[in-house]
């Protein structure tokens, strides 16, 4: 539930809007301004956008096929990821998932969690509307015993009830959740399928035995149109996202009150067919340099083998991180990046991303052009408390690539079936033909065409998190 703050601050905000416009309304921002301020809203907002997507997907829309159920409920899956599933992009298959959404505004949700084997790796990631990894349980946060802990909206203002760990809170009334458990091999699913059965989730009514408060009205969530991210549809969504916020987050107020000049904001009334022609024209073009620029980070920062490490995290962590590592005022490009690279990444004490965009000679990688090799030296595996795998994406869809084998990634917990090399080197193989039998276990397939790789190291060591430890590169094959 808001505070009474909380609504006057939304009050106040609407009224500066109003103020902003004037009696002409949104017509009243120049072409310029309008420009500058749908790049700088497209950079902001993209992953909100993107986030939105698989809220509709997920929760809302019943006969999409990627559609999980309905808000807090925990929906599980004891399969992998195939090439079918399109709802996220760069998606992982390491780990079965449970993938569910949080509605927080009538009370806070309790989720408890069993005692987990010590060798396995399990997490929960919860992330808010701004994509934000505000918090996680798990083996490496809150170890594998088992635990209950209140997850709560910006608003609540309860006390930690007895029986609980702990208290996470997030800054927005709606929460997502990827839980992610280790799958040791094909014949583990069973038992992964267990473990999920036992996680669950109570409101805090029912958790202490009282009165459940009463369900605010559903929002009127609009349709998904595909592909509405890159183009004008793009502030609809933006607009329909600020309503879930509310108020602006820290320093985002300056820009809600431009944003307000363009009719965008949490009052939900924005209609871009409604304003000038010219204004229209300016915010496409807006939207253009926004995406532009994502690209253009993305392109400047390809060869860093840490950079999934610095673009997720908490709010805190990102803002820092912005300042000190790419000297930005804000973090929104690195939101953005994270979401239309990875959407919902996890923070790099979980979890970190090498990702391979290139070869060892810069070129892009092409498996119409070249066959290539990874190399681990002996005693150069990736470092690692849990587990490491290296997976292959379609350059095109940023999906899974279909082949024979159904296979998508290769990882640690398949070691011994890898062929090592005489000084205990291990090669893997990277193209789309099947090499000769005897190399099949290190054959990780690859299109006919574009493609990029990544590696996903699941509670890195120092030496993967300071750099002392870097991806091998990938060599066209001799």
């Amino acid at each position: 539930m808001r505070t009474n703050n909380q609504r006057l601050s939304v009050l106040a905000i609407m009224v500066g809007f109003l103020c902003a416009c004037g009696a002409s309304g949104p017509a009243a921002i120049t072409p310029e301004e309008a420009e500058a301020t749908a790049r700088e809203a497209y950079v902001y907002g993209f992953p909100m956008v993107m986030g939105y997507k698989t809220l509709y997907n997920y929760v809302i829309d019943t006969s999409n096929p990627e559609y999980k159920g309905p808000f807090n409920e925990v929906v599980c899956e004891a399969r992998l990821f195939t090439p079918d599933d399109k709802a996220v992009v760069t998606p992982n298959a390491d780990t079965p998932y449970c993938m569910f959404w949080l509605d927080l505004r009538a009370e806070p949700l309790l989720l408890t969690v069993p005692e987990m084997e010590p060798e396995r790796f399990y997490h929960f990631q919860l992330v808010d509307l701004y994509t934000h990894n505000f918090a996680y349980v798990g083996t490496l946060t809150t170890g594998n015993d088992a635990g209950s802990f209140l997850i709560v909206g910006p608003g609540w203002e309860g006390e930690l009830p007895e029986g609980v760990d702990d208290v996470l809170r997030s800054e927005t009334d709606i929460v997502f959740i990827a839980t992610r458990t280790q799958l040791f091999g094909p014949d583990d699913l069973t038992r992964v399928a267990e473990i999920q059965q036992e996680y669950a989730l109570q409101p805090l009514s029912a958790f202490v035995g009282g009165d459940a408060p009463p369900t605010p009205p559903a929002p009127d969530f609009p349709a998904w149109a595909e592909g509405s991210q890159f183009d004008k549809r793009f502030f609809g969504y933006l607009d329909f996202m600020m309503t879930l916020l509310g108020t602006p987050g820290p320093g985002e107020q300056p820009l809600w009150e431009r944003l307000g000049r363009l009719g965008i904001g949490p009052d939900g009334s924005f209609d871009f067919a409604a304003l000038p022609p010219e204004i229209q024209e300016a915010m496409k073009t807006g939207r253009e340099e926004g995406f532009a620029e994502i690209e253009a980070f993305i392109a400047a920062n390809s060869s860093d083998p840490l950079i999934s490490g610095k673009i997720f995290g908490t709010r805190e962590f990102l803002a820092e991180t912005a300042a000190a590592t790419f000297q930005l005022e804000n973090a929104d490009i690195l939101r953005s990046v994270a979401a239309h690279r990875g959407l919902y990444g996890n923070s790099a004490a979980e979890a970190i991303y090498p990702t391979y965009l290139s070869d060892a000679d810069g070129s892009p990688l092409d498996g119409s052009a070249n066959q290539y090799t990874i190399t681990f030296a002996e005693g150069q595996l990736p470092p690692v408390e849990a587990f490491w795998s290296l997976t292959m994406y379609d350059g095109k869809t940023q999906l899974f690539v279909e082949n024979p084998l159904d296979r998508y990634l290769l990882n640690s917990t398949t070691m011994d079936d890898f062929r090592m090399e005489g000084a205990g080197a291990l090669t893997l193989l990277i193209q789309k033909d099947e090499p000769d039998t005897h190399s099949t276990s290190n054959w990780l397939p690859a299109p006919d065409g574009p493609f990029y790789l990544v590696m996903r190291l699941y509670g890195p060591e120092a030496a993967a998190l300071d750099g002392t430890w870097t991806p091998p590169p990938v060599k066209p094959a001799e």
